[in-house]
């Protein structure tokens, strides 16, 4: 059958190909929801309890996605002790634009100068908040390939999510998460498993390419967004049949109970995201509503089909996905890579032990759209000094790392985001935002010249201040390197890495 890969065909694919290792970086400042509301004037919990968000953070002039990626792809080379020969393919998901041309992969490129590697695949991909999950899908896709030469593939999604001065505002937050690809991996997809929708509307969309700002139909975002879960679940659900019908008799239905983890985009804010996973219901009451004739895209704005669904959900979203959402709740929408912080913010929370053996499904949503539903498994492998056990101790310091974070005032929010909005894209700029702030190791903007060239430094992995362009040159620690045989190396021990000081957007 076309399209059908032979028996003999899987035995050559790489095993278990999935994400070895992941790193978040969120903004080190952030506003309180519950302030806001006050500076807002609007009714008490408004943000709190309706957006189910409880802090925002969001990133100064300093900060743009040139450092967001330079940032967290640094911090998890440095933190699994990786060689940048190691890698062969880079690809990045983001809709936060500054470049009509230049791509973010470019900048990214400069970390791998000192190593001679520009042997490296791999570009952007834009698409609203799903770019992210299309640039993870272009790196397994090369790991299954022929055109795979057994080195890692790094996948990078970061965005900055600002909305005008209204009721958006509070649903913005920033962000970057950095994924190392490859075989054996401890979260491994499962092959063949993906339920994807594809279609088009007007629920959100950045035509205006001088501003930050999106234009935002948010009722029909909503639409979107559940109308696409249903979708991809529906496919995701037949593909799950056939499979099972090949390798057994399909003797039950297939329901939710295969994942006992279940993460989502928060494309809009967490409280949405309970009443989309109780969609997970849908298998359940659809002879009901078959009976009375009623479409499922009829009842997505029912108050009564809603609390009755939230109410039939809410102890297995308590158990399956309430863990899913520490980032979105406590640092906002980060766009592309908000999946990605769900499933962080899932290994964050649990033992190696709890994961192991489990499966989590992922569903990305992108407006104007773009979705898909898929599933990842989780080694049975927990024991100390295993990918697992190493991936689940790179991510342990989460919870620390957002309460290390500084409260700012609504105030002070306010004024940075008009700082933004007034100097965005300008030339010849040097931005105002205070260094001392940032997280050690973050990198930042130092300067944007007349051509809109953009310069940026490091802040020192000490307290003591930032490291300026010069002032640091110390070489490489020895690291690993992997020949390139279509075998993957294990990941070596955290050891501390060298910093980079200095780096640019390059010229054209």
């Amino acid at each position: 059958m076309p399209g059908s890969v032979p028996a003999s065909g899987e035995a050559t694919w790489p095993k278990d190909v999935g994400i070895i290792a992941l790193e978040v970086y969120f903004p080190s400042q952030y506003v309180e929801q519950e302030e806001l509301e006050q500076f807002d004037g609007v009714a008490p919990g408004k943000y709190t309890v309706g957006l189910a968000q409880a802090r925002m953070g969001f990133c100064s002039d300093r900060e743009d996605i040139n450092s967001l990626c330079l940032t967290v792809v640094q911090r998890l080379m440095e933190r699994n002790c990786l060689s940048y020969e190691s890698v062969g393919r880079l690809e990045v998901g983001t809709e936060t634009i500054i470049d009509k041309s230049k791509s973010v992969k470019t900048v990214i490129m400069q970390l791998f100068e000192e190593s001679g590697n520009t042997d490296v695949e791999g570009i952007d991909t834009t698409n609203a908040c799903y770019g992210g999950t299309a640039a993870l899908f272009n790196a397994v896709n090369w790991v299954e390939s022929s055109s795979w030469d057994g080195r890692y593939a790094l996948v990078v999604a970061g965005d900055i999510a600002v909305y005008a001065t209204g009721s958006a505002r509070p649903t913005g937050g920033a962000g970057a998460v950095a994924m190392l690809v490859g075989p054996n991996a401890p979260l491994a997809f499962d092959r063949g498993l993906r339920g994807t929708h594809m279609q088009h509307a007007y629920d959100f969309y950045k035509p205006d390419m001088g501003s930050e700002y999106p234009v935002v139909d948010g009722k029909l975002s909503i639409q979107c967004y559940l109308s696409a879960l249903d979708r991809c679940y529906t496919v995701y659900r037949n593909k799950v049949h056939s499979l099972w019908q090949k390798v057994q008799p399909l003797k039950t239905r297939f329901g939710r109970s295969l994942r006992e983890y279940f993460t989502a985009s928060t494309p809009l804010y967490c409280g949405v995201l309970q009443f989309d996973f109780s969609l997970q219901l849908y298998d359940n009451l659809s002879l009901c509503l078959a009976s009375r004739d009623v479409k499922p895209e009829e009842t997505y704005f029912d108050r009564d089909v809603e609390k009755a669904f939230m109410k039939a959900s809410a102890e297995m979203f308590q158990q399956k996905t309430k863990t899913s959402l520490l980032i979105s709740n406590q640092n906002g929408n980060m766009y592309t890579p908000s999946v990605y912080g769900c499933l962080a913010s899932v290994v964050a929370q649990h033992t190696p032990q709890q994961l192991a053996g489990h499966r989590i499904g992922i569903f990305s949503y992108g407006s104007g759209f773009a979705a898909t539903l898929y599933s990842i498994r989780v080694t049975q492998d927990a024991t100390p000094g295993s990918a697992l056990d190493k991936l689940v101790a790179s991510l342990s310091d989460l919870q620390v790392r957002l309460d290390s974070r500084r409260k700012v005032s609504p105030d002070v929010f306010a004024k940075n985001m008009k700082l933004r909005e007034e100097t965005h894209h300008l030339a010849n700029y040097t931005p105002q935002g205070s260094v001392d702030d940032l997280f050690p190791g973050t990198w930042y903007l130092t300067h944007i010249d007349e051509k809109h060239r953009r310069q940026y430094a490091r802040r020192s992995m000490d307290e003591d201040g930032p490291l300026e362009a010069g002032l640091d040159t110390s070489t490489t620690a020895t690291e690993h390197i992997p020949s390139p045989a279509k075998k993957m190396p294990r990941i070596p021990g955290n050891t501390a890495g060298p910093e980079v000081v200095a780096i640019s957007n390059g010229e054209h």
